[in-house]
Formats: structure tokens, sequence, C-alpha cells
């Protein structure tokens, strides 16, 4: 078998390092400079209709609310991923990886702002009534590339099994390390908590997340916040080390193993877009059911998320293990310890690590919750809706496989098989760029410059494609 996991891991590698790393952000420069930089010149905007209108109850078409919709997107990137995810990155690449995390993050966001905007556009509802879309849908409609769709769907159906062994398992074991329960015990726990969750639906999926996420969000920030303040004299030192080894090599030190240009450019682009997820295409699965009276107004959430996600919650987990110099000390192998350590330097060794297996517990229970969503969506879209019922129960059985470490070899196969559905979103995207920027300007010309009481502009067509 080991032949088989070098094979995988050097494929990934290749992937991730070339191809998709100048594919992911060519793709959000080419569709940023498109929307004229619409993500940086109508922030603002952006958190006006997003944030600042979050008790707003308007009612338009939709299963959800937008800011439920966000948060179940949200629940589905926060949590492991930027509390393991960026140590993981920092250990394999450097300091330096950060840079690229926050470069994909910035150009991600007209990539996430497209992908949701056309899964509002071209969703539709299936035979409960729900409101379902995604990238294989508007693939679908839009350019009538059947196979593609399938292509997508079918991935993303097989990639959710993996992710959810990988998600569970980096809870169980940091449970273990802090309480000494046994990964059976905590996977089982897992397993019925997550099934009370999913067998609800979208809804329920929603109600949990949009009341859990922003808690656990605020309180993870505050404390590693705290941390960093502690140690705010280490912050010059700490951008010296992001912004000059991003693009030098940086020697061993410590636990830390060194790392040179393409590590820093692998580990940062594949990190931060398994954090944020721009241009995967899961984010317009939840969207998709979301009220809206606008495909581009949605969208606006899409800028929004991987703004919290990357720039805020990545850079606070990345300063924190940096500031307190944890990054040198833990092995990379033990590297999802490293936020733990860090606010062991604050809080005492084990309550830093409690606290971080508690808040991974909830954040996974979340987040594994909306990945089987994903995961169903596209078996209904494949199969049809009763055997995304099956899928279902493949899902949670997953969690606990993952849970006990068992099938650690159909983990190496989760890079690549987000590679694939990477490029079977992101393609389509490219050639959707007229549509994504007819839909902006209706939306602008319509909603913003009317509200202001200015003449409408004319920024790209005269296509009218709103709702």
């Amino acid at each position: 078998m080991s032949w088989i996991e070098t094979w995988v891991a050097n494929a990934s590698n290749f992937l991730w390092t070339y191809l998709l790393a100048f594919l992911l952000i060519g793709t959000g420069i080419f569709l940023t400079i498109r929307l004229r930089f619409f993500q940086f010149r109508f922030f603002g905007h952006v958190l006006k209709n997003t944030i600042g209108q979050i008790f707003r109850k308007d009612k338009h078409e939709g299963t959800i609310t937008p800011f439920q919709a966000f948060t179940s997107a949200l629940a589905s990137t926060a949590g492991a991923t930027n509390i393991v995810g960026v140590p993981i990155a920092i250990a394999l690449g450097g300091p330096g990886a950060l840079f690229w995390m926050w470069l994909v993050a910035l150009i991600g966001m007209a990539t996430k702002y497209s992908e949701i905007m056309l899964g509002v556009k071209y969703r539709e509802k299936n035979k409960k009534g729900t409101w379902v879309g995604g990238p294989q849908y508007y693939i679908k409609k839009a350019l009538g590339w059947d196979k593609v769709a399938i292509g997508f769907a079918f991935f993303l159906m097989i990639e959710a099994i993996p992710s959810l062994m990988v998600q569970s398992n980096s809870i169980t074991t940091q449970v273990e390390g802090a309480f000494g329960w046994r990964t059976e015990i905590t996977g089982a726990i897992m397993c019925v908590l997550v099934a009370l969750v999913v067998f609800g639906g979208i809804q329920r999926i929603a109600k949990v997340t949009d009341k859990m996420v922003p808690f656990m969000v605020l309180t993870y920030l505050a404390v590693a916040l705290t941390v960093i303040f502690a140690n705010v004299g280490e912050l010059p030192s700490v951008f010296g080390l992001i912004f000059t080894h991003a693009f030098t090599p940086i020697s061993a030190a410590g636990g830390f193993a060194g790392a040179g240009f393409a590590q820093a450019l692998r580990w940062g682009i594949a990190r931060g877009l398994y954090s944020n997820e721009a241009g995967l295409g899961t984010a317009p699965i939840t969207h998709a059911a979301a009220q809206t009276d606008h495909p581009a107004r949605q969208g606006l959430w899409g800028i929004f998320s991987v703004f919290v996600d990357t720039i805020v919650i990545c850079t606070i987990s990345g300063f924190a293990v940096l500031v307190t110099g944890t990054w040198t000390e833990v092995k990379p192998e033990n590297a999802s310890n490293m936020i733990g350590t860090a606010f062991g330097t604050l809080m005492g060794d084990s309550l830093g690590g409690s606290f971080i297996a508690i808040f991974l517990l909830f954040f996974v229970i979340t987040t594994v919750g909306v990945l089987i969503y994903f995961g169903e969506k596209q078996a209904e879209y494949l199969f049809g809706y009763k055997f995304s019922k099956i899928m279902r129960i493949v899902y949670i059985g997953a969690i606990y496989v993952g849970a006990i470490g068992g099938l650690q070899f159909v983990w190496q196969f989760l890079d690549l098989l987000l590679a694939f559905v990477l490029v079977f979103n992101v393609i389509p995207l490219l050639f959707l760029h007229k549509e994504i920027r007819a839909m902006t300007d209706d939306y602008i010309n319509r909603y913003y410059y009317k509200k202001k009481g200015k003449p409408s502009v004319q920024l790209f067509s005269d296509q009218d494609v709103s709702q």
C-alpha cells in the first residue's frame, strides 16, 4: 500500500504546487479584474448588507435566512481548518505560507462571490419543496455541460467521506489527549449528535449553526487575541518572517524542519483553499437555499465569509503560534497541537489543551453536519432523493471510522479529490464571466446607485440577468 500512498502524495503535491496554484490564483485575479475589483471597491457596502443586516426579517423566496446560509457555509470552513490547518501549513511551509493564504483569500473573495451568485440564480426546488442548488446546477443549466456537472457532483460526493474522517479524527485525538477519553467513545458521541442535527435537514442545520458558530468564533478569537497581546512585542518580527519567507527559503529551527518557496506556496494555497473553500463550489450549495431578492446580494455573503474565515480567523491562529514560538517547538507531526500549546503559554498546558479540545468538538459537529449536507445534495442530484438518505448513513459511518483512526490510507486521497472538485467548478466559472459581470452590473444599478440617488452607470453590459 505504501507505493499507492507515495503516488497519491506526489500527485497531490504536483497538482497543488503547480497546476491548481496557477488555476486558482489565475481565476481569482481574472474575476477580480473583470469585476473591476468589486470586493475592494464595495467592501463597505458588503459589510452594510451582510453583518449590518443580520437581524433584518425581509421575506423573499428561499428556505433559510441569508445569515443562516452564511453561518451554515462558515460552519464547513471555520473550526478544525483554522485551528489545525493553519499550524500544519506553517509547520510544513513555514511562516511564509500565511502570505499565500492571504493572497488566496483576497482574490478568492471574487471567486466565492461569483459562485454563490450563480448558485442562487440557477437553483430549483426539489420534490420536498426545498430550494437546492450548486455548481452542478449552473454548470448544466448555463453551459449545458452535463458530464462536467456529473463529474463535480460525483467527486464532491466521494470527497466528503475522507473529509469527514479527517475532521472526526482531529477531534477524537484532541479529546483523548486532553481528557483521556477513548476514541471509540468520542466517535460514538459525535455520530449521535451529528445525526440529531442532519436528520432535520437544512432548516435544523441552519438553526444550529446560526446560534453556535458566532458564539464559538467570537470566543475563540477573544482567547487567541489575548495570547497575541501578551506577546505583542513579537509582532514586528512575525511580519518580517511572513513576508520574507513567502518568497525565500527558511532554515530549520528547533522542531521546525525548514521550508522552501515551493512548500510555502503549496501549503499556503492548499490550506487557504481548504479553509475558505473559495472556488471549491461548496458554498453555493447552502447559499442556494437562502431567502434573497437578488443573486448578487447573497453573493456579498461570500466576500464577507472569506474575510472572516481567512483574513481574520486564520490570521489570528497563525499569529498565536508565531508570537509564542510554538511553531519551532512542536514537531510537524504534532502540528495539530500547536494552538493548544500556544494557548497553554497563557492558560497553562493542561487548560490550553482542554480549551482547544472542547472547542474543536463543537466546531467539528457543526462542520461535519454541513459536510454531510454537501454530500447528500450531490447524491440527490446524481441518483435521486432516496439515495441521498442512504449516503447520509454512509457519511455518519465514516465519522466513526475516522474517529477510531480506521482506513487511514483513504485520507491520503483528500487533497487529490479536492483537486478534481476544484477543476470541475473553476473552469466553468471562467466561461460564465460575462454572466457574472452582467448580474453584478444589474445589482449595482438597481440597488446601489438607485438607493444613493445616483444615475446608473454602465459597468459591464446591457444584459439583465436578475431573477
